[in-house]
């Protein structure tokens, strides 16, 4: 069961990946990317993970509304693409690793800078 909640996870990321570019037009959800979603087991409950180039928090607020606004055309493409029998309630959250990794290879840069001056 495992193994198809990994494959449903992977097409439901794909799926809404092409949803976001060709479908929803809201200007708030451009430049967004699906890095993620978790399943749960009985397929009733899908978190989506996204991330944005912008760091800025009103920039965060705007796309969590904009795509808490399209949810539901998401959520009925997805039944038109994927044969489920229900589709899951969707919950869209900002992937916070992408930020993470990042601030990791700075803290790496600045050691490198630190090294290299003494």
């Amino acid at each position: 069961m495992k193994h198809r909640i990994g494959r449903v996870e992977q097409e439901i990321q794909r799926e809404v990946n092409d949803i976001l570019l060709k479908r929803v037009r809201d200007p708030r959800v451009e430049g967004v990317t699906i890095t993620g979603v978790d399943l749960t087991g009985d397929l009733q409950q899908a978190t989506i993970y996204y991330s944005i180039l912008s760091e800025k928090a009103s920039d965060v607020e705007k796309v969590q509304a904009g795509l808490d606004k399209a949810k539901g055309l998401i959520r009925h493409e997805l039944g038109q693409r994927i044969r489920l029998y229900k589709i899951p309630e969707l919950t869209f959250e900002q992937d916070k690793s992408v930020r993470y990794g990042e601030r990791i290879d700075q803290l790496i840069d600045q050691l490198h800078k630190d090294e290299a001056q003494k």
